[in-house]
């Protein structure tokens, strides 16, 4: 069975009480149309319904509850989607964990969300990090394998179990998600995300975006990550319509897709156009017209999206959103996509620009916070209630730590952080955690860890480093962090000084290593491939 015929966004339809109610519609309205086709491999609306429905019955004979959380470890496949659902249907709530995660990083949101059990698929049961932290606080690791006809991985893991639960309305303002962010502390945040916060925020983003039944979406970005979870899944099911699932991102293989002319929209980063640029070029060949091309999680420089329309055929539209809020501005779907600005706000999405100190509102045109208030915004950090007040001004406006400005015309420009975040390769990146991890180190003194401006990934991270001793050689701290860290967290350089330059207070001043860094031979370099 076709998906509807009408080539409209459907925003006509009361809002559903909970995500699983809207995947429940469409299932029902649509059973047969194909939702996700992942490895050539196709699975219908009805089929995604039965799989998941089958894995909440063995959620809830295991013993999950509404409220628990479960933990999903798991790379991007048809499984991860199961599983997701799987939990929302419980009433459960959704833990999606990095999977570059390593043991430290695990075991601090495993432990801080306090997780009844934690999901993997085969790869993550084959992951001993995760095995380890999860081992050290008493929590079941639970592998769903097997693929192909008849295979029941939940009977599998769990063992017999009720064939079907049923739909129950939640309302909006109960929580779906905690997704974990870099915190002002570097130590990750869960950010609560209720129903409610997704399903406003994915009616006007698909609305924005002329997202009909008709679309087919390439998914490359992480389900894990906002961008793939909140707006690529949840967009494909708000709207009935159907993706490709890539496992990750590789050019060739996008570029393939691509060539194939079955696509109608693809979300990516900077750093994803940048490589499909240039196997474009190396192949000399120029995909069929795509629909809609979006771009975000890092800055989009003005030049790369000249070329990726003068190459491409398409022009990217670039957006702004964050873990705590979904989206928040896009360019227009019609009319001037503005380069080097993220547009203007979704509906129901209110910004203003404001004094981060004071909370007052600046002049337009004049740098300052870009605060938030709307249905979209989430409740706060789990279970850290200090967190959580600093996070929003006193009138209830949240606080992002991006600065930017408005423009006559009324477009939102980014200019920079106020908090030290680096975005590399369209992953977030707290230095503070990287420092910490550099010091630890036996030969390192002290550490300064901070982002350089990257063609291929927005930014890379480089570490200036004050030695020990001898040890502290760029190949032995990099090795040192790759078993810690997740490989985006690594630094891509290393660079070795005598001091570190500080400010009258003793405050590392970053801004003076970065012209440094701009003005000298690049350091040595950790010949990583990208991560």
């Amino acid at each position: 069975m076709e998906p509807p015929a009408s080539t409209e966004p459907d925003r006509g339809m009361s809002l559903p009480a909970s995500l699983t109610n809207a995947f429940a519609r469409v299932a029902e309205r649509t059973p047969d149309a194909v939702f996700v086709e992942f490895e050539g491999t196709k699975v219908t609306y009805r089929e995604m319904s039965d799989r998941s429905t089958r894995g909440a019955g063995a959620l809830v004979g295991w013993g999950v509850r509404p409220g628990d959380r479960v933990a999903l470890f798991m790379e991007n496949s048809p499984r991860f989607i199961e599983a997701y659902l799987a939990v929302l249907w419980t009433g459960a709530v959704a833990v999606p964990i990095n999977t570059r995660y390593r043991f430290a990083e695990l075991a601090h949101v495993v432990g801080d969300a306090d997780v009844r059990l934690v999901l993997v698929d085969e790869e993550g049961s084959a992951d001993h990090d995760v095995s380890m932290a999860a081992a050290r606080l008493g929590v079941p690791v639970v592998p769903l394998q097997g693929e192909g006809e008849g295979v029941d991985a939940w009977r599998n893991a769990f063992g017999a179990h009720d064939a079907t639960i049923d739909v129950v309305p939640r309302s909006h303002g109960e929580l779906a998600v905690i997704m974990y962010t870099s915190g002002t502390t570097g130590r990750s945040r869960g950010a609560m995300l209720s129903h409610g916060n997704f399903l406003t925020n994915v009616r006007a983003v698909t609305g924005a975006w002329g997202w009909t039944a008709r679309d087919r979406l390439l998914l490359t970005l992480p389900l894990f990550h906002m961008h793939g979870l909140g707006v690529g899944l949840h967009g494909t099911i708000y709207q009935g319509s159907s993706m490709t699932l890539c496992r990750a991102f590789e050019e060739q293989a996008v570029f393939d897709e691509l060539l194939a002319g079955h696509t109608t929209m693809f979300f990516g980063v900077p750093t994803m156009f940048g490589r499909l640029l240039q196997e474009a070029r190396r192949r000399e060949e120029t995909p069929p017209p795509i629909r809609l091309l979006v771009s975000g999680s890092a800055p989009l420089g003005p030049d790369l999206l000249e070329d990726v329309e003068r190459v491409l055929g398409s022009r990217i539209l670039e957006r702004y959103g964050m873990t705590e809020s979904v989206m928040n501005l896009g360019n227009p779907l019609k009319g001037e996509r503005r380069p080097g600005s993220v547009g203007l706000p979704f509906d129901g999405v209110a910004v203003r620009i404001a004094d981060s100190t004071t909370d007052e509102l600046v002049v337009r045109g004049r740098t300052g916070e870009i605060q938030l208030r709307g249905p979209n915004v989430f409740a706060g950090y789990w279970r850290d209630d200090e967190a959580t007040s600093a996070a929003f001004a006193r009138d209830g406006w949240f606080k992002t730590g991006d600065l930017g400005y408005v423009d006559e015309d009324g477009y939102h420009h980014l200019v920079g952080r106020s908090k030290e975040l680096i975005i590399s390769g369209g992953f977030n990146v707290y230095p503070r955690e990287v420092e910490e991890v550099l010091e630890r180190h036996a030969s390192v003194l002290e550490a300064a860890v901070l982002g350089v401006r990257d063609a291929d990934l927005g930014e890379r991270v480089v570490a200036v480093v004050v030695p020990r001793d001898a040890g502290a050689s760029a190949d032995v701290l990099i090795e040192h962090c790759r078993a810690r860290i997740a490989g985006f967290k690594r630094p891509r350089h290393v660079h070795f000084v005598a001091s570190l330059p500080r400010n009258a207070l003793g405050k590392v001043q970053k801004h003076v290593l970065r012209e440094q860094l701009a003005t000298e031979r690049p350091p040595i370099d950790s010949q990583d491939p990208p991560a």
